[in-house]
Parts: C-alpha cells; sequence; structure tokens
C-alpha cells in the first residue's frame, strides 16, 4: 500500500469508529469485516481515484448494507452527491445532500466544498430549505 494510502486508510479508520480505542491499524482491520464500512471505504477511495461509477456503486451497496452511524450515511451520501453533481445529475444531487442532513443534522459542507462550482449552489439550495 503506497503511504498516501495508507495514510487515507489511517484517517478514514477514524471517521468510522469515531473513538476508537484501538490503535488505528487495528480498527481498520475490523471496519474492514463490516461489508457496509468497507463498501463505503472503498467507494471514497473511489471517489478520490477519480473513479466516479466505481465510487457510486460502491457508496450505494455501503448504505444498503446498512452503514451503522448516521455520520458514515452521510458520508457516502455527500460523496454520491458530488458524483451526482459532476455529472449534471441536478436532483439525484439535491436528494442526496437532503438525505446526509436527514442522516445527520449537523452534516455541512466545508467552506471550500460549499463553494464549489458544480456542487455549491444545489448545496445551498437544500440548506436553504427548511
Amino acid at each position: 500500500m503506497s503511504k498516501p494510502s495508507l495514510r487515507w486508510a489511517i484517517a478514514s479508520c477514524g471517521v468510522l469508529l469515531g473513538a476508537c480505542a484501538a490503535p488505528p491499524e487495528a480498527g481498520l482491520s475490523e471496519v474492514m469485516q463490516r461489508p457496509a464500512e468497507r463498501a463505503l471505504l472503498t467507494g471514497v477511495r473511489a471517489y478520490d481515484d477519480g473513479q466516479y461509477a466505481d465510487a457510486e456503486r460502491e457508496l450505494n451497496r455501503a448504505l444498503n448494507a446498512g452503514l451503522g452511524s448516521a455520520k458514515d450515511r452521510a458520508l457516502a451520501q455527500k460523496h454520491l452527491a458530488f458524483v451526482y453533481c459532476s455529472s449534471q445529475r441536478m436532483k439525484p444531487c439535491e436528494s442526496a445532500f437532503r438525505a446526509a442532513r436527514a442522516a445527520d443534522p449537523e452534516f455541512a459542507l466545508s467552506r471550500a466544498e460549499a463553494g464549489h462550482p458544480l456542487w455549491g449552489p444545489a448545496y445551498k439550495r437544500v440548506a436553504a430549505a427548511p
């Protein structure tokens, strides 16, 4: 595994496991044994690598397999929104942002993400809705 991939995997473990008491390497091994979380990691990695069709498939697989935490569901929906907006599918993009907010009421894009020309306007429409 390359150094950036290893760093990403370890950082993702922290996102997925929250306040995990075990070392990140041990937690990652545990996460990779759970189908939903494994699909989430695979989907986010595919998105980061620009493999959007693979990312969409894996992120949907993660959601259908029953991601355990609200933050994980919001993370999957956020990346699906990015995929949808990137391919000019604006209704599914907005739906994914709404699903992210429904999963985690504290969900918000970073300032840089919210300013993105493709998904920023869709996110702002969803965020402005009651």
